[in-house]
């Protein structure tokens, strides 16, 4: 399928979600601008939650993620297509919600790193994408099901990824 355009991010409600409000329409490394933009949304969202609502947010927006990433991979007819970004999205909502209150040097420290560990796939990052990948499932629900879980996986094997790195740092 080529790239989902305007009409497609529209045309359902988890596309919106999935497609992380119109951020994963971007033609140039979809997954960094999708993290960005969850960034910014976070700092809103600071301005107007307390940190344990926040932290209801992040927890609610996995399943609902789920949901989202499952309709849209399933409606482009792709596992894990690059254009959805709610896995960077939720993953780096939890990054920053554990390393708060930090400064805009931490908040970039924390951008780096999660995007190293979604982008390169190091390690166990690797082995969480590939894990739902390798899957068959006798129904064609059951698949679509795991492919939208594991859409969201490796994306929170890289957060942890990168928030042991941040406690190492920090521990030093």
């Amino acid at each position: 399928m080529p790239r989902p355009s305007l009409r497609f991010l529209l045309s359902h409600p988890a596309h919106l979600i999935a497609l992380g409000f119109g951020s994963g329409l971007s033609r140039f490394a979809p997954g960094t601008v999708g993290t960005l933009w969850a960034w910014v949304a976070f700092l809103v969202m600071q301005r107007w939650l307390s940190s344990a609502v926040i932290g209801w947010v992040i927890l609610v927006s996995v399943p609902i993620g789920w949901w989202a990433c499952t309709v849209t991979a399933h409606h482009m007819n792709v596992a894990d297509p690059g254009a959805i970004v709610w896995d960077e999205v939720a993953a780096f909502w939890l990054v920053l919600w554990l390393v708060m209150p930090a400064g805009l040097l931490a908040q970039t420290i924390a951008f780096a790193l999660f995007r190293f560990f979604d982008a390169a796939k190091p390690g166990p990052v690797a082995w969480a994408d590939q894990l739902f990948k390798q899957r068959d499932a006798t129904s064609e629900t059951m698949r679509w099901t795991a492919a939208g879980f594991g859409i969201l996986f490796d994306d929170f094997v890289a957060a942890f990824c990168a928030l042991l790195v941040i406690a190492l740092w920090r521990a030093w």
